[in-house]
């Protein structure tokens, strides 16, 4: 090989730095890429501090999340003015109920003549909301008004008796033995217009009992008979028997949440422990609640004990029956021995 063709195949200077130069453009472009998505996915501090501005609770119960980005901090701002920590010692589901739930009967056997309120209904205490059919006691209680002026009269006409016997015996016209007799009329005849009072005032009450009442202010949850159906206090027969309650009222301000606490978690659970309360059907909304009750006896086919959480301020989102979360918040060692001791 000759030294002209080897000196062809050398590579000029020229072009070599051409080469090096072009390589140091391709690592700057990488880098340059690198740091661009660094400086796109880093969390700068005003987007921080929006964040946790939106984290605060108040003293209301319920809260809202308009976005997920802002749950966890929501969660855990409404844990600290429970005065919990930043985790549950528990969470465990149950149903929402209503703390009193009254379910109105009549006294005694009849007929729904009228029926003034329908489901959901809000009613006060004293108002009335049904009546039975009363013709048959309007008539006992005339009936016993008769008996009791009967009663009256024969206690005027013993009083007559007995001032004249008395007069008689002191005057020696007549003897003791008549004046003793007239008394013990006189006392018969006031026992027995006792004995009619009490049978007017008992037909008064039956007439009374005939205006169904409401006993709380609640709100109407279940209407269960309607005009003309016959109703009893009590059922004594099957399904198709009368009716045994008119209406079923409860008071949507006082709920609880039910759930069955495994046995082998009650170390975690004493009474008036504070809690925060999720519906399932409102996810992003949570509730401040604390324990009300704690059943004195587990179910020992399930291995369970019952507890009610009592909702401190529920609002028109809680709806009877539905489920809902209840975690129950962590506190410390010396103030659970306190709660368990003051309960």
């Amino acid at each position: 090989m000759t030294i002209e063709k080897l000196k062809a195949l050398q590579i000029e200077p020229h072009l070599k730095r051409r080469c090096g130069r072009s390589f140091r453009l391709i690592i700057l472009g990488v880098v340059g890429m690198f740091g661009i998505a660094a400086f796109v996915a880093h969390p700068w501090g005003h987007e921080s501090q929006r964040i946790m501005r939106a984290g605060p609770v108040t003293a209301a119960a319920s809260l809202e999340m308009p976005d997920a980005g802002t749950g966890t901090n929501k969660l855990a701002a409404a844990k600290d003015s429970a005065g919990g920590t930043d985790s549950a010692a528990l969470t465990v589901s149950g149903y929402i109920i209503n703390a009193a739930r009254i379910q109105i009967s009549p006294r005694f056997l009849g007929v729904v003549e009228w029926i003034g309120v329908k489901k959901g209904d809000p009613v006060h205490k004293g108002e009335v909301l049904a009546r039975l059919d009363d013709r048959e006691y309007k008539a006992k209680l005339l009936q016993a008004e008769g008996v009791l002026a009967s009663a009256r009269v024969a206690v005027e006409k013993a009083e007559l008796a007995y001032k004249r016997a008395h007069a008689l015996a002191a005057s020696h016209v007549a003897t003791q033995e008549s004046e003793d007799d007239a008394r013990l009329g006189l006392e018969n005849a006031r026992a027995s217009r006792q004995q009619a009072q009490g049978s007017r005032d008992e037909a008064q009450t039956y007439l009374d009992w005939c205006t169904i009442r409401s006993p709380i202010d609640g709100v109407v949850v279940e209407k269960l008979v309607n005009p003309d159906e016959l109703v009893m206090p009590q059922s004594f027969g099957g399904a198709g028997g009368p009716s045994t309650a008119l209406l079923a009222i409860a008071n949507p301000h006082d709920l609880q949440v039910e759930i069955d606490v495994n046995e082998s978690d009650l170390s975690k659970i004493a009474m008036n422990q504070k809690c925060l309360v999720s519906p399932e059907a409102y996810p992003d909304r949570v509730y401040k609640g604390h324990v009300a009750e704690i059943a004195p006896q587990a179910n020992r086919a399930k291995g369970t004990l019952q507890v009610k959480v009592q909702i401190e301020e529920p609002d028109r989102y809680l709806t009877p029956e539905l489920s809902a979360k209840v975690e129950f918040l962590r506190i410390a060692g010396d103030s659970l021995a306190g709660l368990r001791a003051s309960s």
